[in-house]
């Protein structure tokens, strides 16, 4: 590996402060705390900082030199709603919220990064560092945008990096094109007419009809969607019914879709829509669909080509070429981070984060982030800034 002596001396730092922000894990839009630890490592370092952005959003420039060039880096901030079971010192404080998904690491990398060009990079242009809030299914990059986030920091283009479980501890990896899938959620409600269970011929039966529909949504994959694209289509929640001897007057189902193209993810969404219409004609009953009832879809995650060059010679230059896979397996996790990608070109990087304890994977009560690769991504980010905004 080709980490330089300065970012390794930083090691001891970013595992303090990936802890820190470990042990108190925030929600979405409220990373009060974890913003303030980053606002207060990024001006000591002389780094201009601006807070607000999608409430708790924080945004550091660094300016070096006369050139107009400039880069934007991004890092996720917020936990999720899970009850850690690891038993570390410093474990979550916050009960049922921990840093399951590796945010905590991303912070440290990039204030690592920033620590570092503050004090020794060598580039000519304008670096924005985006911590940004709400990453899991709250859309915070899409608040950060629709509040101004480009158009009070211009850049041309945007990068952002996530661990990666069962990725080799000092490897990366990514890909020209789609990287992450697209993220959709649904919510049918089925309304009928309830009765007693001995006389199920005196009522509209919504759970028969909620069964019947869950079983048909698992078709539209294997019979509607061409073969050679990939898509999901999961139900992730079932509600009706209070008793044991009354057949309710409605239910509801919720669950997700997934694919790599926009035109899929149509698809997926007119399909849903269709056989939902059918099953409540059938079964005599009236249903009500919303897509994305709480935050906007998701897009895919795509990386344009150009950047994406730029991403693996950066990556090739601190892990070296043997350590960088050019053709991973997309993932059908999503990642908010594509509306960034929708408005500027860019790309996102996996960085190894290894086996974990029990090979557990992200959202996972036992994940942990992985402090040995902190200097490597650092590095990476550092590589990247000096060979985009050369001297």
């Amino acid at each position: 590996m080709n980490i330089p002596a300065e970012i390794l001396t930083l090691h001891a730092d970013m595992q303090s402060w990936r802890r820190q922000i470990h042990q108190h894990p925030e929600t979405a839009f409220e990373e009060t705390a974890t913003a303030r630890l980053i606002a207060q490592q990024l001006q000591q370092i002389g780094i201009e900082v601006h807070q607000g952005l999608a409430k708790t959003g924080i945004v550091g420039v660094l300016r070096r030199g006369t050139g107009r060039n400039n880069i934007a880096l991004r890092a996720d901030m917020d936990a999720l709603f899970i009850q850690e079971q690891n038993h570390f010192e410093y474990a979550s404080s916050n009960f049922g919220k921990m840093h399951a998904c590796g945010h905590d690491g991303h912070c440290a990398m990039l204030l690592g990064a920033a620590h570092y060009l503050a004090r020794h990079g060598h580039f000519d242009g304008t670096v924005h560092f985006i911590f940004q809030p709400a990453e899991e299914c709250r859309a915070g990059a899409h608040q950060m945008i629709n509040e101004g986030l480009f158009e009070h920091f211009p850049v041309k283009r945007v990068f952002g990096m996530h661990n990666f479980p069962n990725i080799p501890t000092g490897h990366f990896a990514v890909k020209i094109g789609p990287m992450m899938a697209s993220f959709d959620c649904f919510e049918i409600t089925f309304n009928g007419k309830g009765t007693h269970a001995a006389m199920p011929h005196l009522g509209s039966d919504v759970l028969v009809a909620a069964a019947h529909l869950i079983t048909q949504l698992q078709t539209i994959v294997s019979r509607q969607i061409d073969p050679t694209d990939a898509a999901v289509v999961s139900i992730t929640q079932v509600h009706g019914g209070n008793t044991w001897n009354a057949l309710p007057d409605s239910a509801v189902v919720r669950g997700t879709f997934r694919s790599f193209s926009n035109s899929v993810r149509e698809q997926l969404e007119h399909s849903i829509r269709n056989l939902s219409h059918s099953v409540a004609t059938g079964f005599r009953i009236h249903i009500d669909i919303r897509f994305n009832p709480e935050n906007p879809g998701y897009p895919v995650t795509i990386n344009s080509p150009a950047e994406t060059a730029s991403a693996i010679r950066a990556a090739i230059a601190v892990a070296g070429k043997d350590c960088v896979d050019t053709s991973p397996i997309s993932s059908m996790g999503a990642e908010d981070f594509a509306f960034m990608l929708e408005k500027k070109p860019g790309c996102y990087i996996w960085i190894g984060n290894g086996n974990t304890t029990g090979n557990c994977l992200l959202h996972n009560p036992n994940y942990d982030f992985n402090d040995a690769v902190l200097p490597l991504g650092a590095a990476y980010w550092a590589k990247l800034v000096e060979n985009e905004l050369p001297v």
